[in-house]
């Protein structure tokens, strides 16, 4: 079992009996282990796909990767030189052996033969004495020309004997390995030409509001969607096959029938997890037979998500309707349990860093006074996360956040130190935009020096042209509210 994990997985309990309020819902590390071990359970069910090498990248090994060679497969030449037969001087025969051609007939005692470097070594040869490490020269009278060594030469010297590297069938890396191009490397050396790798999770995204629009400027009470052009990249970096991304309103009927003959193995809803007049996600999960995993995070942004399991290998994830939020919950429900049925790692977290003893505060926050703190030691990482950099200035609760609820706020690294980003309402996507990562801030909040768990964002991000504004320090001493 791993540590901070809970022994079992709660019994879920229909959808329609469970609440939505604050004291059901799952402290958040316990909930991204919950959704973890959903995906686990479902990936066990899951065969392999066996995929061209050129499109393996970026994924796992599905299976042991055992050399169907020796490698290398025969005794080859690791230098451009001579191909020798016992002690020297030699004699010369006027022919060479290269890379890629029959070998040469076998050497006497006594002779040599010009090779290249990956060349077979002919039946006989005891060494290959480097080009530069030999001279050349006439020998006695007529006779033939001679190869005389300028060092000692080593029986075996400058020969990769066959299978040096590995033999055939030993295991190269075991099942679980990340396919990166050295991974492709190996294996096209050792013989393949596909490699066997879990499936892609089938996704599908349901965008639900009647609120949004797909084009132009917000207008009339209507606002742009924002999730249905992010989750689709998002989901499919996470190693998902995306299906589709549909918009289907506030329309209880609709979901029902969305959700019921969606053939994904996991589907994505945004909007409609809390308990509002138009929020059908419990109604319709409860409908369906669904049984609730997971029924509200102890976690802000993002508290109303949730994860139910729809039958048989077919889980849902509901994520908040409001951006910042929604990326909480890809984070703590959908990351988990993607990775899990890809028999990934979750993403890597960055290298960790310290903040500056500054006190940032965000718009309308406030800033009780505080003494400064010595830096406190980092706590254990509960999975899948582990420590990340220390924080340059202090994040605590603020008034409008609960005080037992775990924070994710966006931040940059800055010289050692880990930045949170000025626009991290759960509305906002300006500072994850610009974020290399999300500072998991525990409940209670965390003083400058404390080292943080990180969240790694799945792209490729460049700190320093981070151009999102930092919070402003004000003046020594105060600590920053994170409402």
């Amino acid at each position: 079992m791993t540590p901070g994990q809970p022994a079992t997985p709660p019994a879920p309990a229909p959808a329609s009996e469970r609440g939505h309020g604050h004291h059901r819902a799952t402290p958040w590390p316990e909930a991204r282990a919950l959704a973890a071990r959903a995906g686990a359970g479902a990936a066990a069910d899951r065969p392999p796909v066996r995929v061209p090498l050129g499109q393996a990248l970026g994924r796992t090994l599905a299976e042991p990767l055992r050399a169907l060679t020796d490698l290398p497969s025969f005794d080859s030449s690791a230098m451009d030189g001579w191909a020798v037969a016992g002690p020297g001087p030699w004699t010369v025969r006027e022919e060479s052996v290269l890379a890629g051609h029959s070998g040469a007939a076998a050497l006497a005692t006594g002779e040599a033969v010009r090779i290249a470097t990956g060349a077979r070594v002919p039946a006989g040869a005891t060494a290959v004495v480097r080009t530069e490490h030999s001279r050349t020269g006439p020998g006695a009278g007529a006779g033939p020309v001679l190869l005389h060594p300028l060092r000692e030469v080593v029986p075996g010297q400058d020969i990769r004997p066959r299978g040096q590297e590995c033999r055939t069938g030993d295991e190269l890396l075991p099942a679980g390995s990340p396919v990166g191009p050295a991974v492709l490397g190996l294996a096209a050396a050792a013989g393949y030409d596909e490699i066997a790798v879990p499936a892609r999770p089938r996704v599908e995204v349901l965008v639900l509001g009647d609120e949004l629009l797909t084009a132009g400027l917000p207008h009339e009470g209507l606002i742009r969607d924002a999730l249905g052009p992010m989750l689709g990249p998002w989901l499919t970096a996470l190693g998902a096959e995306v299906l589709a991304t549909r918009r289907i309103g506030d329309d209880a009927e609709a979901l029902y029938e969305a959700v019921t003959t969606s053939a994904a193995e996991l589907v994505v809803t945004t909007g409609g997890t809390a308990a509002g007049p138009v929020d059908h996600v419990h109604r319709v999960l409860g409908k369906a037979g669904a049984a609730l995993l997971v029924d509200g995070v102890k976690v802000r942004p993002g508290h109303p998500m949730l994860l139910a399991r729809l039958d048989a290998g077919r889980h849902l994830v509901g994520l908040p309707g409001n951006p910042l939020a929604a990326v909480s919950g890809v984070l703590t429900l959908a990351a988990p349990l993607l990775a899990a049925l890809t028999t990934r790692p979750s993403a890597a977290t960055p290298p960790g860093g310290t903040v500056p003893p500054s006190a940032p505060t965000p718009p309308g926050g406030t800033a009780p006074p505080s003494p400064p703190t010595a830096p406190a030691e980092a706590a254990p990482p509960s999975p899948p996360t582990r420590p990340g950099e220390p924080l340059a200035a202090p994040l605590r609760d603020g008034v409008q956040g609960h005080p037992h609820d775990t924070r994710l706020v966006p931040v940059v690294h800055r010289d050692g130190l880990v930045v949170p980003l000025h626009y991290n309402g759960p509305a906002m996507l300006r500072g994850i935009a610009a974020a290399d990562a999300m500072a998991v801030v525990p409940p209670g909040g965390a003083e400058p020096g404390r080292r943080v768990e990180l969240l790694a964002l799945p792209w490729p991000t460049e700190p320093s042209a981070a151009t999102a504004t930092p919070v402003s320090p004000p003046a020594p001493a105060q600590g920053a509210c994170f409402t």
